[in-house]
């Protein structure tokens, strides 16, 4: 009997429990109920999204703070087109005039009506129109201009206080933050596109900007001149170029950085022009194969091949084969970095140059100087920049101009040479002194180049030197 009991005892006892379970785990607000969520790990107000979904990241006060501050442009010109036919038999002199139309997008960057834009925008236009976000449509005026940047300075005088766009850090920008592309491409007013940091101090060898933020945010014919900016809404650069081959968004944008563009708009506002410094060193960027090549460790760093005459890396001691790795706390590891760096800065600035020499790490003070007194020189030819009478005489806006000539192979077009204008080496354009000097870096002295130019009295010619 007592056995009984007992085995009555533990099964009521095991039933009780079973039920108790159920109840617990299945029933009403039970762990496993409907009404549950298989797994909480946290309180989500704790949790942070680090996926790349669009799920955690809010890009609706950005978008609504930048499309206001972005403007559409529309470049006006006119061109007479005439009838070669009617010139010929009826000796027609007259001629059409024939409307040109483009157009591109801007930046409101002050609420009195300061406008930033690419260059290639407002190219050649004889009228340029702004069209605000709320519809109304003003005059703008041209303040001034970068070609080698690609950056313009518009100006239009609205009735009321603009909103306008505050300049971001470019210097802080990291690969792989949210980013958004706002402009009017194809005529669509207020577009806004999303994507990410790709790469910083991206190099297009293109003959001017050398230093591009990448993104693959959709940018499209139109949004030349729009904004790119963070998720604050804040400016960090200006939308520029695609990299395309149907010349339609594929892959990746390209803009100039905020850093850059507000030094450049500063300086024509209040010098009107651009102050340009240069640090004074020609050489190359380094990898494995160069490094190996030299002789060096280091494979990271720009390499010191030549220091030009009287510029402030020569006051500061820099020599060839010196490794310049940092520009004040601005690590450098490619030619990109160091001429973006010091493209936001002016002649007489002065900057800490980190570089190693034989191993051993040095930082010296450079003052930069004033990019139009400097002059290059390769094989014997000393080049300097070209001034506003030489571009009316020849009929040009670019190249570099021969100072002197000390080659002796050159002896007999001395008279020829002396005084012209180089266009391009090695079908390259010398635009300017400091890209004639990159070209010229990566020649060896020993090797044959092709130079193609303009002599004094005006011919065009190719040498062989």
């Amino acid at each position: 009997m007592k056995r009984f009991s007992n085995l009555f005892l533990v099964s009521l006892l095991s039933g009780a429990t079973t039920l108790g379970a159920y109840k617990l785990l299945f029933e009403n607000e039970g762990l496993f109920s409907k009404s549950k969520s298989i797994v909480t790990l946290a309180d989500s107000s704790n949790l942070k999204n680090v996926s790349l979904s669009s799920e955690g990241t809010d890009f609706t006060v950005a978008a609504d703070k930048a499309v206001h501050t972005v403007v559409h442009v529309k470049n006006v010109s006119r061109i007479t087109v005439s009838n070669p036919i009617m010139d010929f038999f009826y000796g027609y002199r007259g001629g059409q005039q024939q409307e040109q139309v483009g157009t591109g997008s801007g930046v409101i960057i002050s609420e009195d009506g300061y406008i930033v834009t690419n260059n290639h925008v407002i190219k050649d236009a004889q009228e340029i129109e702004i069209t605000l976000n709320n519809k109304k449509t003003y005059k703008a005026k041209l303040v001034g201009t970068d070609s080698k940047m690609d950056i313009a300075l518009l100006k239009i005088d609205a009735e009321d206080k603009l909103p306008y766009s505050t300049f971001a850090d470019s210097d802080t920008v990291k690969v792989g933050e949210w980013v958004l592309a706002v402009g009017n491409p194809y005529n669509l007013t207020s577009t806004v596109t999303a994507g990410i940091v790709s790469a910083k101090a991206r190099n297009l060898d293109t003959n001017g900007m050398q230093s591009f933020i990448q993104t693959d945010a959709a940018v499209n014919p139109g949004n030349s001149g729009g904004a790119l900016v963070n998720t604050r809404g804040d400016l960090i650069g200006i939308n520029t170029m695609i990299s395309s081959q149907t010349g339609s968004y594929i892959g990746y944008s390209f803009a100039v950085p905020s850093n850059i563009t507000r030094k450049i708009i500063e300086d024509i506002m209040e010098f009107g022009n651009v102050q340009r410094g240069i640090l004074g060193v020609e050489g190359a960027e380094l990898n494995g194969t160069i490094s190996k090549d030299l002789g060096i460790k280091e494979t990271q760093g720009f390499y010191v091949k030549k220091v030009s005459k009287n510029s402030g890396a020569e006051k500061a001691g820099l020599t060839k084969g010196d490794v310049i790795v940092k520009l004040d706390s601005q690590t450098i590891s490619s030619y990109a970095e160091l001429s973006g760096y010091i493209n936001t800065k002016r002649p007489n600035d002065k900057i800490q140059v980190t570089f190693i020499r034989l191993g051993k790490t040095q930082v010296v003070p450079v003052v930069l100087t004033k990019n139009d007194l400097s002059t290059t020189e390769f094989k014997g030819i000393e080049l300097e920049n070209i001034e506003g009478a030489d571009k009316k005489k020849f009929h040009i806006d670019y190249g570099v101009k021969i100072k002197d000539i000390k080659n002796e192979k050159l002896n007999n077009y001395i008279g020829d040479l002396n005084g012209g204008i180089i266009l391009s080496i090695d079908n390259v354009k010398t635009t300017d002194i400091e890209t004639a000097s990159k070209i010229i870096s990566n020649k060896d002295e020993n090797q044959s180049v092709q130079i193609e130019m303009i002599t004094n009295k005006g011919q065009i010619i190719r040498l062989i030197i």
